[in-house]
């Protein structure tokens, strides 16, 4: 049976007004959009510049070498080329935003060690 949806929605949204986040968990919140938003970013770029660098080879290889010719069509073109995009993209964003975490933990530690 479960929970009527206008009863759960009335429960979490009284959960939620009733929660005040202190200074410090908005910072953390607001840190880690901005972690978020360096690795979206970094990722893109990524993927644009892999793009690129699979796009001219495999479009060049096959109209030049002869077994590329026979057995790379549109398809296999095309995920050779989206999968070392979307491999750059993830790389680079989970890269990016481990730094980012690990920066702002050390940040956060050398605060509390100030005070």
């Amino acid at each position: 049976m479960g929970i009527p949806s206008e009863m759960r929605d009335f429960w979490a949204n009284r959960r939620e007004a009733s929660l005040i986040p202190s200074p410090i968990e908005e910072r953390k919140i607001s840190n880690a959009r901005h972690c978020t938003q360096e690795g979206l970013r970094a990722g893109f770029k990524a993927a644009s510049i892999a793009c690129v660098a699979s796009a001219v080879p495999t479009l060049i290889a096959v109209r030049v070498f002869p077994w590329a010719k026979a057995n790379l069509n549109y398809t296999a073109q095309a995920l050779i080329i989206s999968a070392a995009s979307i491999a750059a993209y993830f790389i680079t964003a989970d890269k990016t935003i481990l730094e980012c975490a690990r920066r702002n933990s050390q940040f956060e530690e050398a605060l509390r060690r100030q005070n």
